[in-house]
């Protein structure tokens, strides 16, 4: 309301001195600089008004930040974190082609060393649980047949110490095809019976074998061993990290709290020196030997020899002279990711030892608590196999595996040439697989130059059976022979023939499938189902749920190409 009286007078005066300008100019002058003083507080007065308008308009938050800061802030730049590194796998396996098939025409002598490994068998099966198939080349055929026993009969006198098994039967992947079964069972020896052993543990304690699945597992696998010692026996634990060094010297064997004591002592740490270690060993082993005793040096290890003498021909040359002296190597095999399957199987074959893989410790226990006496005791040395096919009944053969294990024709006379060795009571399994004459299964069409095979000498032999070995000691071999007929030949395979074929299959399914017609997971397990028979430690049934893990992890078969005749 005052804004509105001042302005009316202020235009009042100004409209009375506009009719009085020329009449009084200093009074005009006067009240037009009144006027414009009244008008300058007219908006003086209006901007205080919107001043306080905008005050009252703004909501009260408690900051005094200019209205820019309050406002969010912008979004912190993603910045991506480096992913840790991923451990390369460093597993090694010696790679190796399947054995093929072979004219008995053409080439009828099959000769090879036997193997009582099992180690392909509990890697491959630490590979299915982790949800994994394994690479190719660590399926080896023969051990995991060999990981089974087959209940073939023991000899009846020990005058010879293995027996031989022989089985003729159609393939249950090809009807047209025989499964030759030859199997051998060593003589059982008694614990009490077993002599004298000297025993050393050489034990990996390399930073590499720190995880749960090597040296942990290991100790708790050696402590199921230590009640089975004897008073007579002695044990002696080797270490080697980045370097050698001695845990317990020669102990007899019932000091079983001194034993223990070593064992729990042992820690992971620091590179492996492989060579020093070995040297060590043998060292302690030429310490305590025992005259006609088990003199026998055990290496637990994941094979990464990374340090000192790490060459492996370097290492098998110890291993060699060691065994000349009368002191044998077993190897056991722990752990994954680095693991070297294809040293540890060399050292032990040169050793004249047996290669084995422990993955849990139900395996330790069946290696060495249950199987001890087989893996200390041997009972026959070099003992290799020949078999001569007759062309005249047999148009092709395969063997099964060994494919490491073949030898020269010659070397089967060859007493100089090593082998392999049976234990009390192992039993080592191998099998052909046959293509008889006339049965139109031949893979191949016989050469056009080549001479026809003679006609059958009436004698009805498919083959002709020999095998060699030498007693523990003897530099001089045995020879035993064994004609197969071929009114040997059943109908259907036995209960033992149809569980070695079942594993055969499974293991060439592993390997990729290509020798079994087509014969797939399903047929492999309904094949070893009807053939479990007595399996009172569940190796089978085990067998059995391995079969379906491969079978769930396998890639699906390509469905088949339909081709139209429109």
């Amino acid at each position: 309301m005052r804004q509105i009286v001042l302005t009316t007078l202020a235009l009042a005066i100004a409209a009375g001195c506009a009719h009085k300008t020329a009449e009084a100019p200093d009074v005009e002058e006067k009240f037009a600089g009144q006027a414009a003083a009244a008008d300058s507080v007219a908006r003086e007065q209006a901007r205080d008004r919107s001043k306080r308008s905008e005050l009252e308009a703004i909501e009260v938050t408690g900051s005094r930040l200019p209205a820019q800061a309050l406002m969010a802030p912008p979004p912190a730049p993603t910045v991506a974190m480096p992913a840790p590194p991923v451990e390369r796998n460093t597993e090694n396996y010696t790679a190796f082609e399947d054995s093929g098939i072979v004219r008995a025409a053409e080439q009828p002598v099959s000769t090879f060393s036997i193997d009582v490994d099992t180690g392909s068998y509990s890697n491959v099966r630490r590979m299915l649980v982790q949800g994994q198939l394994p690479p190719r080349d660590a399926v080896r055929v023969e051990e995991m047949i060999n990981y089974f026993d087959y209940g073939y009969a023991a000899p009846t006198d020990r005058r010879q110490p293995f027996r031989v098994s022989t089985e003729l039967a159609p393939a249950p992947w090809d009807g047209k095809r025989v499964l030759m079964q030859v199997g051998l069972k060593g003589y059982e020896v008694a614990r009490s019976e077993i002599p004298a052993a000297n025993l050393v543990f050489l034990i990996d304690t390399s930073g590499s074998m720190g995880s749960d699945d090597k040296l942990p597992l290991l100790k708790e696998s050696f402590r199921q061993m230590v009640p089975r010692l004897r008073a007579q026996d002695r044990v002696s634990i080797v270490v080697y990290a980045g370097s050698a060094g001695l845990v317990l010297p020669p102990t007899p064997g019932d000091h079983h709290g001194e034993i223990l004591a070593a064992l729990s002592r042992l820690e992971a740490g620091g590179s492996t020196n492989g060579g020093e270690g070995i040297d060590l060993a043998y060292a302690m082993a030429r310490q305590a030997f025992v005259e006609n005793g088990v003199n026998r040096v055990i290496l637990a290890t994941d094979g990464d020899f990374n340090v000192g003498i790490f060459d492996p021909r370097a290492l098998e040359t110890k291993v060699e002279a060691g065994r000349k002296s009368g002191i044998a190597l077993t190897t056991l095999g722990f752990g994954q990711g680095n693991y070297n399957d294809a040293l540890a199987e060399k050292l032990a074959d040169v050793g004249d030892g047996n290669h084995a893989y422990i993955d849990n410790l139900m395996e330790g226990r069946k290696v060495l608590v249950e199987e001890m006496g087989s893996t200390l005791l041997t009972i026959a040395s070099d003992v290799k196999i020949q078999v001569e096919f007759n062309p005249a009944q047999v148009a092709e053969y395969r063997l099964v595996g060994y494919e490491n294990r073949q030898l020269a024709r010659e070397d089967f006379n060859n007493d100089q040439v090593d082998a392999g060795e049976i234990g009390a009571g192992h039993d080592v399994t191998a099998l052909y697989e046959l293509c008889l004459v006339d049965m139109g299964c031949e893979s191949s069409d016989a050469l056009r130059y080549s001479s026809a095979p003679a006609a059958a000498t009436g004698t009805g032999e498919i083959a002709f059976l020999k095998l060699r070995y030498k007693q523990p000691g003897q530099a001089t071999s045995v020879l035993v022979e064994q004609p197969i007929r071929r009114t040997d030949l059943r109908r259907q395979p036995g209960e033992s023939l149809r569980f070695a074929a079942a594993v055969a299959a499974y293991a060439d399914l592993l390997r990729g499938g290509r020798n079994m017609s087509g014969f797939g997971w399903d047929q492999v397990e309904s094949l070893a189902r009807g053939a479990r028979g007595e399996d009172p430690w569940g190796y089978r049934g085990e067998f059995l749920q391995l079969v379906a893990q491969a079978r769930s992890l396998a890639p699906a078969p390509a469905p088949a190409i339909q081709i139209s005749q429109d």
